[in-house]
């Protein structure tokens, strides 16, 4: 949490020129100790549904000591379930009209499974607008992940994603673009990110919808953008809520639709993932499948626990401390009641007063 400028001693300036939080001592009298309520709209399909709560629960619940979170989880009825995935929901969720009628301080929104390249043909393409617009009026800030990234861009900004080469698979090195912004201002300046996807949306495209970008990789490319408030609206294109062992369950999931004939190539390795000893042990085990294959029996189980202790996580500590940030931000300018958006004195166009800073 920011510090409060109780005299006038000439570190307090500096701190705020190199973009920390540093608050007034007036501005510090309205605020209490309170609860977040943050919502998570989680469209990710059964399979993931519940290690996506998970990841992000965790985000949030280790991002702050202070605040006390509560996390409301919902999803859009008009995506396809099975049942024990509806069953799950119907017990645990709650429904968006009751989200709308509580209100929330902060909302996130995940990524979600597609069947084809234009995002506006989705069941899901006209309720997410329908919360994306209730958000922008109602909560202080959203933040967006990955897809819930492109389909946000494609419909209120009119930024369609591109589709990749290839897969854009793997754990990349960030760099932070602008270093006094208070996302970012205090945490590593190069740091980790896994991507996971087949489009992109481009620094170009970002800063020609008048978003400002934060962090880039010049292998992965943008990674957190803003809008152009600088606040209201967050994006990511990575998965800093990723668990280490997130990529080897995706490359585990990769070589059983190979061995059950659902993709015709073998998959390549995530980049920048697996380390040398891990790579000869999956080349071996790349061997056996394909020789039980020709030979029509079953093919062997990925060795994952052997492989998984090998595994290094170089990203979650920034994560931390970038949703942290987000969650220190809201606190500071969000109201008391958190069906009202923000505290009286806050510029809905520019909540951080960046734009005149």
């Amino acid at each position: 949490m920011p510090i409060v400028a109780h005299n006038d001693l000439p570190t307090f300036a500096r701190l705020r020129e190199e973009g920390q939080q540093i608050l007034d001592p007036d501005f510090a009298l309205h605020q209490d100790i309170r609860e977040l309520h943050i919502g998570l709209l989680n469209m990710m399909p059964d399979a993931a549904l519940a290690a996506t709560e998970r990841q992000f629960f965790r985000l949030i619940g280790e991002s702050n000591q202070i605040a006390q979170f509560y996390v409301h989880p919902f999803t859009l009825k008009e995506l396809e379930r099975g049942p024990e995935a509806r069953a799950h929901v119907e017990r645990y969720y709650q429904s968006f009209d009751q989200i709308r009628a509580d209100g929330l301080d902060a909302l996130i929104i995940t990524g979600a499974n597609v069947t084809g390249p234009d995002l506006a043909l989705e069941p899901f393409w006209e309720p997410l607008i329908e919360v994306v617009d209730w958000a922008y009026d109602n909560v202080c800030s959203t933040l967006c992940s990955c897809l819930a990234t492109h389909a946000v861009m494609q419909f209120r900004y009119g930024e369609r994603r591109r589709r990749l080469p290839a897969k854009r698979w793997g754990v990349f090195p960030h760099r932070v673009l602008a270093r006094t912004h208070p996302l970012v201002a205090d945490v590593n300046t190069c740091f980790d990110v896994p991507h996971s996807r087949f489009n992109d949306i481009s620094h170009a495209q970002f800063v020609g919808a008048g978003l400002h970008v934060l962090v880039e990789s010049e292998e992965a490319g943008v990674h957190l953008a803003v809008s152009p408030d600088g606040f209201r609206q967050v994006f990511f294109q990575g998965h800093p809520e990723y668990d280490t062992i997130s990529l080897l369950k995706e490359y585990k999931r990769e070589v059983g639709r190979f061995a059950a004939g659902a993709r015709s190539d073998y998959p390549p390795f995530p980049d920048n993932y697996f380390g040398l000893q891990t790579r000869a042990i999956l080349d071996e085990h790349r061997e056996c499948v394909i020789r039980a294959l020709d030979q029509g029996r079953k093919p062997p189980e990925l060795p994952e626990r052997l492989i998984a202790a090998a595994l290094h996580n170089t990203w979650h500590d920034t994560a931390e401390g970038v949703i942290g940030n987000w969650m220190g931000l809201i606190y500071q300018i969000t109201h008391h009641d958190r069906r009202q958006t923000f505290m009286a004195g806050i510029d809905p166009n520019d909540p951080l007063g960046l734009c005149c800073g």
